[in-house]
């Protein structure tokens, strides 16, 4: 019996996860397949009930879903809650359902290995404050940052994360003068809006950024933003969102197979997807 294993979401426009996580099962010859089922709000509780069957392995969850899908799990792991969404879940033996959140571990890998920085101490400012932006100061502040400063176009949105993580490392505000002056002392920048993806631009100027300061753009279509463009002509250390990308995939394969280390196999058949002009991103 091939095993399976669904994101859902809506729309689904990108093959991504469905090509990672095929390459990876095909690569360490795991008779399973990943697929792409696209659904209404309406039709999640009885996929919530055949993903209990025994051919699944489990789930991945995409927007606008993260949280509604929260009260469909039998279990919730301790380390989502903070975050206040699930992207993955695994079912047991016993037919249970236990979700769980990749993102914030895939961020923070990402750091890591693409930009060579430790989150330990550092003093890290992002732009948006998001589904996406909770993940990384989860992340950020679970890893020991010195500080965290959250900036939104929406000043109350930044505010109220504040106030609802309460940690006195965690800073915000809207897009203004302390939003540029915490860029000017940051470690680490982070694109957390979708600034590149669906409006053209930058998030913010990266004149305003120090000259050791590292950039994540969590946008990965396009592959290079005006961010990341601009960032390397200044001589920044910059790179997209595809090691987040990457990494979070890998760690919901490892447990739902207890295969580690499947990030190169994964990575490789990305960058084949975005270097064919033919395929469907």
């Amino acid at each position: 019996m091939t095993a399976r294993v669904a994101l859902v979401g809506t729309p689904l426009r990108r093959r991504h996860s469905e090509v990672m996580h095929n390459a990876a099962f095909s690569h360490f010859g795991i008779d399973a397949r990943y697929e792409l089922r696209p659904l209404e709000t309406g039709q999640l509780a009885a996929f919530f009930t055949e993903v209990r069957g025994p051919e699944w392995l489990g789930f991945q969850v995409s927007a606008p879903y993260k949280r509604a899908v929260m009260s469909l799990v039998d279990e919730v792991e301790p380390e989502a809650w903070p975050i206040g969404a699930i992207n993955s879940g695994i079912r047991t033996e016993q037919g249970r359902l236990v979700g769980f959140n990749t993102d914030g571990p895939g961020f923070a890998r990402s750091v890591e290995n693409d930009l060579e920085l430790s989150l330990t101490g550092a003093r890290v400012v992002i732009a948006g404050s998001g589904g996406a932006a909770r993940a990384v100061v989860h992340a950020c502040l679970t890893g020991g940052a010195q500080l965290v400063y959250v900036g939104n176009r929406t000043p109350d949105h930044a505010l109220g994360l504040r106030a609802e993580v309460g940690d006195v490392r965690l800073e915000a505000g809207g897009f203004d003068q302390d939003f540029d002056h915490a860029l000017s002392r940051a470690d680490l920048v982070v694109n957390a809006t979708t600034v590149g993806m669906t409006t053209p631009g930058s998030p913010f100027e990266v004149g305003h950024l120090a000259d050791h300061a590292r950039v994540l753009d969590l946008v990965y279509v396009p592959a290079a933003t005006n961010l990341v463009i601009a960032a390397r002509a200044r001589g920044l250390l910059a790179v997209n969102g595809i090691g987040m990308l990457v990494a979070q995939a890998a760690i919901a394969f490892e447990r739902w197979t207890d295969v580690p280390n499947s990030d190169p196999v994964m990575r490789q058949a990305l960058e084949q997807l975005i270097q064919d002009p033919r395929a469907e991103a």
